[in-house]
């Protein structure tokens, strides 16, 4: 492999420049960014691209069930205050996005890298992380992903040893489980709204014990680890027990939870709390997500939510009643064709707000919300939903292609 000194061999180069041509024809074409086709050609060409292009960055890979995206844009723009960042910031989170992204950022001095959760240990494995954020384990693409406590086992084994500092979320157990092999460990206390995934033990499988915030197994003695960094209410306490105050514009307590996984990974690499919490106030939505935008006269807040867990925190955020609400569901490829996870969401959160149901799985979420003893009315689009609303600001909750289906339609 190349020294630090080095440029890239001519093979590197040659599937930089073949990965860029291919994704310009794409996104010429209409097809979207065109990073994955131009990442997947580029490793073709040289399936070491990736180590490559990482040798010479100091990388941060950030994974979880929920608020990877938004957590890799807050570090990034922490880290800028210590240079030049690269980061696949659209979400391309598999390993030809991500070479795609790096291959874009030959001036970088951080490499800050979404990774999705079944392709961690592989990357990590080829960008050699300085650091690694872990945030939560829940279930996700029933009919295709591993079972939670697999994927935890499967972080375990593969980040064992690992060299990275791992900064990883104490309050869920599966994060926990998965952390416990690496040697240097940052526990934070990010909090976990979303607990059915780890009612049983991920080290024995015995029950579980949850008095107040804590949690221990009964029968193997795992338990919660101490925190040296917390999220309490609107600050983030670090490890010398400061409390800095967090400002953002993204909503949620969930968006609290991460930017202070943010602030203690970027003081792994000498941001102080304060320039990187600061910094974070920059970050207004992620690829769309917590827009206001005009649409028909009215204003919509787009909001995705893919999963059970997703969608409890979205619930917390969204203005109270009477706020209209139209909730949009499809079970396209990349939402994962199981809609089973409907059953596992506690739409009685919704009581009081007037509903409108659109989605390529419409029927399947109104048989949710009639079980639910919710009002609603389904609608055929987002345009007859968006008319039938009384007034008020609109909160739009989408799944991943229903959540870009809106975009496209609003011109966002």
């Amino acid at each position: 492999m190349a020294g630090n000194s080095d440029p890239l061999s001519p093979r590197a180069k040659l599937a930089v420049t073949a990965g860029k041509a291919v994704a310009a024809a794409s996104r010429a074409a209409g097809r979207g960014s065109g990073s994955v086709i131009g990442g997947r050609v580029a490793l073709k060409l040289d399936p070491d691209l990736l180590a490559r292009l990482a040798q010479n960055l100091d990388v941060v890979l950030v994974s979880a069930t929920n608020g990877k995206t938004t957590t890799t844009r807050l570090i990034a723009e922490a880290l800028r205050a210590a240079g030049p960042v690269v980061s696949n910031a659209l979400g391309a989170n598999m390993p030809a996005g991500i070479t795609s992204a790096l291959a874009g950022g030959s001036d970088a001095k951080f490499g800050v890298i979404e990774v999705d959760e079944k392709y961690l240990a592989g990357v990590a494995r080829d960008t050699a992380p300085k650091c690694i954020a872990l945030l939560n384990l829940s279930r996700d693409q029933l009919d295709r992903a591993a079972e939670t406590r697999m994927l935890a086992e499967n972080w375990r084994e593969g980040l064992a040893g690992s060299k990275a500092v791992i900064v990883a979320n104490c309050d869920d157990p599966l994060v926990v489980w998965a952390a416990s092999s690496s040697p240097n460990v940052i526990w934070v206390a990010a909090g976990q709204m979303w607990k059915d995934d780890a009612w049983s033990c991920p080290s024995c499988g015995g029950v579980m014990q949850r008095p107040g915030e804590d949690w221990f197994c009964g029968e193997c003695g795992f338990r919660r680890p101490q925190p040296s960094w917390a999220l309490s209410g609107d600050h983030v306490l670090d490890p010398h027990g400061s409390a800095w105050p967090i400002h953002l514009q993204l909503p949620g307590r969930a968006n609290k939870a991460n930017a202070a996984s943010s602030a203690a990974v970027a003081a792994v690499f000498g941001v102080p709390p304060q320039v990187a919490l600061e910094r974070m106030y920059q970050v207004q939505a992620v690829a769309g997500r917590y827009d206001v935008v005009q649409f028909l006269s009215r204003d919509l807040r787009l909001l995705l939510a893919k999963n059970p867990a997703g969608w409890l925190e979205t619930f917390s955020l969204i203005d109270p009643p009477p706020a209209p609400v139209i909730l949009s569901v499809n079970a396209r490829g990349a939402d994962g064709t199981d809609t089973s996870w409907l059953w596992d969401v506690d739409y009685t959160r919704l009581t009081g707000h007037p509903i409108f149901v659109i989605g390529d799985r419409k029927l399947d979420l109104a048989v949710r919300l009639e079980v639910a003893n919710q009002h609603f009315q389904v609608c055929e689009d987002l345009d007859q939903a968006v008319q039938m609303c009384p007034p008020g600001r609109i909160e739009v909750i989408a799944n991943y292609t229903a959540f870009q289906d809106l975009r496209r339609r609003v011109g966002n």
